[in-house]
């Protein structure tokens, strides 16, 4: 069986490959099909996953799957949430991993309340039309460092200070972040339900 992730981060298509190992199947992304990446005009992770999941079932005639994943940071209400991609460069940062970054040390700066999570959605449709979606949510909590520690990782790995461990995520190996992280774990759900409903 083949599946398409519809993502064309590197980090993520190693992190699922791993994961997604004991279903024997072939994870492409959607670039290796020349598709283009979706839209994600919607305000919750589950309707943004959902859509990106849909435009590469679309286009690809395959089966699909999709994340949405974000940083909730509880001091302000729980953004960036889906606009955390976006979120240094609509604060004056570069864009990428390095300026989203920034931006949340940045606005931190003075906040006692620290606490904030990752979060994923990862839905999975046979179609485009499939009207019954697998979704799957994960989620990691814990406090926003002041400073970035450990070289590992991707995103707010750096930064996502683990109470647990002990440490952030970027410090610890890719095995001990799958098995805690808020992807390791929707990821792991999405395998038991592709097993249940579609092998």
């Amino acid at each position: 069986m083949k599946l398409v992730l519809a993502s064309n981060n590197q980090g993520k298509l190693k992190e699922l490959q791993a994961l997604f190992a004991p279903l024997n199947i072939e994870l492409v992304t959607q670039a290796q099909l020349g598709i283009s990446e979706a839209e994600e005009p919607h305000a919750t992770f589950i309707q943004n996953a959902l859509e990106k999941a849909q435009h590469a079932a679309r286009h690809s005639g395959l089966p699909a799957v999709a994340d949405d994943a974000g940083f909730c940071i509880d001091a302000f209400g729980g953004q960036p949430g889906v606009d955390t991609k976006n979120y240094g460069e609509k604060n004056g940062y570069p864009a990428g991993d390095e300026g989203m970054v920034d931006a949340a040390l940045f606005h931190m700066q003075g906040q006692a309340n620290r606490r904030a999570k990752l979060v994923c959605y990862l839905v999975a449709v046979r179609s485009h039309d499939d009207p019954e979606p697998l979704i799957a949510r994960g989620y990691a909590e814990g406090e926003l460092t002041t400073a970035r520690i450990g070289a590992g990782g991707f995103g707010f790995d750096p930064v996502l200070f683990i109470p647990e461990i002990g440490k952030t995520f970027a410090e610890v190996s890719p095995e001990e972040k799958n098995a805690r992280s808020h992807r390791g774990q929707a990821a792991r759900l999405m395998v038991e339900l592709i097993k249940k409903n579609w092998l």
